[in-house]
């Protein structure tokens, strides 16, 4: 019996007796090549946890601008105030996107966008007050930890004061973005003028605080380590462990082209799939695993249905960030193509609100 097959068959003892993994244990998954072991140890775990259920919700992404200061190396979407290409929409912009949507039956407004240098704080209140008005009983997941972190410094208000006024408009929910690795290392590498990840987390254990349920993810594939990963999962872990704030876990491919990166290859469809089930694996109380399609693939995202993942997001409706990085999927897909997707790979779909409510369950 070689070295790595006893490592996993420790790990395989500890997932059936449903134990905490420890970092050790991680960093010996991510290292593995036995796919398709890993893939069975999360699927066992994915179905003690989670059950047979797949869920998606019927939502639509907004991206209100793609001016930033942060000038981050993996993002192709950002652009410099008054150069070519850069936009910001007014409110009435937004609020024609969200209406267009509205007949569609989303029950979710997704908005996230650049760190924009000029405009007020008050811009973003009243997005989130007049979306807020326009459809109460749609539900607003806005404006990642860093954007909240960068409101309060514009502001001159504290994170909590920041979150507070947001959900008095109508902010139901965060998502999970900006959190990239948590390690110093590399965000001095690719995103310095960004929120530190110790500030991700500082922020997000306020917004639970406060009432504010968020996600969580991580972008990997370009110039962290295996075990900069695994910490990253760790700290979320941690997080969790103290607040239960976290919704689901979406760990995000990096796509490398038009980005300052472009020299790296990103993520294969192995490595997509493995980080997929390490991710369930180690974020023993996260109860959703969500492959975000529009980043791998539909056709890879359903695989990943045996590989812990209990989430596939939803139909999204132009998304901007990801296929200004070269992604080549489409910005939208319809409800019954989630459902046959699902179906097809022998799981139940369901409908969800953000929240995770059931919204609607296909079982036949």
């Amino acid at each position: 019996m070689d070295a790595e097959t006893r490592v996993l068959d420790a790990i395989e003892e500890k997932v059936a007796a449903g134990e905490r993994l420890d970092s050790r244990d991680g960093l010996a998954l991510l290292e593995s090549r036995d796919l398709l072991r890993i893939g069975d140890l999360a699927d066992r775990a994915r179905r003690r946890l989670a059950g047979d259920e797949v869920f998606f919700v019927n939502n639509r992404h907004i991206n209100h601008t793609n001016v930033c200061g942060n000038s981050c190396k993996f993002c192709a979407f950002s652009a410099t105030e008054g150069a070519e290409g850069a936009y910001t929409m007014t409110l009435e912009q937004i609020l024609d996107r969200a209406r267009r949507s509205l007949d569609d039956g989303i029950t979710e407004l997704h908005i996230v966008g650049g760190e924009h240098p000029s405009l007020p704080y008050e811009y973003y209140l009243e997005m989130i007050s007049a979306l807020h008005e326009l459809d109460p009983t749609v539900h607003i997941q806005a404006f990642t930890a860093s954007e909240i972190a960068f409101f309060a410094g514009r502001a001159g208000k504290t994170v909590e004061q920041v979150l507070l006024e947001l959900k008095a408009a109508g902010l139901g929910s965060m998502p999970g973005g900006g959190a990239e690795i948590f390690a110093q290392r590399v965000r001095s590498q690719v995103c310095s003028r960004k929120i530190s990840g110790q500030g991700w987390l500082d922020v997000m254990r306020t917004a639970h605080g406060v009432g504010i349920k968020s996600n969580a993810t991580m972008l990997y594939g370009h110039v962290e380590t295996y075990a900069e990963r695994i910490d990253h999962l760790v700290r979320l872990r941690r997080l969790q462990d103290e607040t239960g704030g976290f919704g689901s876990f979406i760990p995000l491919s990096f796509h490398p082209a038009n980005t300052e990166l472009a020299d790296l290859r990103g993520p294969t469809g192995f490595d997509d799939l493995k980080m997929l089930a390490a991710s369930r694996l180690m974020l023993d109380n996260f109860r959703h695993i969500k492959a975000f399609w529009i980043m791998i693939g539909v056709k890879l995202a359903q695989v990943s249905l045996h590989f812990g993942v209990n989430d596939i997001d939803g139909t999204v409706v132009e998304e901007k960030i990801t296929h200004a990085a070269g992604a080549d999927t489409e910005q939208a897909i319809t409800r019954d193509e989630l459902i046959r997707l699902i179906r097809d790979a022998g799981r139940i779909p369901v409908e969800r609100d953000t929240l995770y409510n059931v919204v609607r369950r296909f079982e036949d």
